[in-house]
């Protein structure tokens, strides 16, 4: 007995692998498919600088809103403020201290606001960092950028700063810095005497 194709089903292969291989260079196309070269690897997961944060209550971490309040949470590198009357919350990011070491918690307050801050490195930034200027005017290349609220701690202050890459990161010698736009709001809602609480 002689063998006899299936003309049929043979046709039908033949169609179905034809339009297969017309289709193709428009798949090709559109979703930038080579059937030459090995599929991508999978992207890493994009890394923002700035971590996620969320708004917090005041009252487990200040006994009351005198003069209003800001809470540094240098775990989540963000900064919150509470107005006395409790009318205005605030939340910003932030940048932190590089190091365990640099990086001082507890409680002090505002004692001084100045608008176009100048800056000196402290003593242990000159010996870190020798080629350091011993001072740098108010300006573009500040490190204290716009505005700068000194706090009761020798050294210390929460202030802008015109480098936005150190937002969200540990970054800084011990101050908490913020954006330029957000200090100026911030500064503006402070007076001399606001507690500030770092955790």
């Amino acid at each position: 007995m002689k063998y006899k194709p299936n003309t049929t089903q043979t046709r039908r292969s033949f169609l179905a692998t034809g339009a297969a291989f017309a289709a193709a260079p428009l798949i090709a196309q559109e979703e930038g498919y080579d059937p030459l070269r090995p599929p991508p690897e999978a992207e890493a997961p994009v890394r923002h600088n700035i971590s996620s944060f969320r708004s917090v209550d005041w009252r487990p971490h200040f006994s009351s809103l005198r003069n209003g309040a800001i809470l540094v949470d240098t775990r989540s590198r963000a900064l919150h403020f509470w107005s006395e009357d409790q009318t205005t919350y605030k939340l910003f990011p932030s940048s932190v201290p590089l190091t365990e070491e640099m990086t001082r918690r507890g409680r002090t307050s505002v004692i001084r606001k100045v608008v176009g801050p100048s800056w000196s490195p402290t003593p242990s930034m000159r010996k870190r960092n020798p080629e350091w200027p011993s001072y740098v005017p108010p300006g573009p290349d500040n490190p204290l950028g716009t505005h700068a609220l000194y706090l009761g701690w020798k050294y210390y202050r929460i202030h802008g700063t015109h480098d936005t890459r150190k937002i969200g990161r540990q970054s800084s010698n011990g101050c908490i810095g913020l954006y330029n736009n957000h200090i100026e709001e911030l500064f503006g809602m402070t007076k001399v005497g606001t507690q500030v609480l770092l955790i």
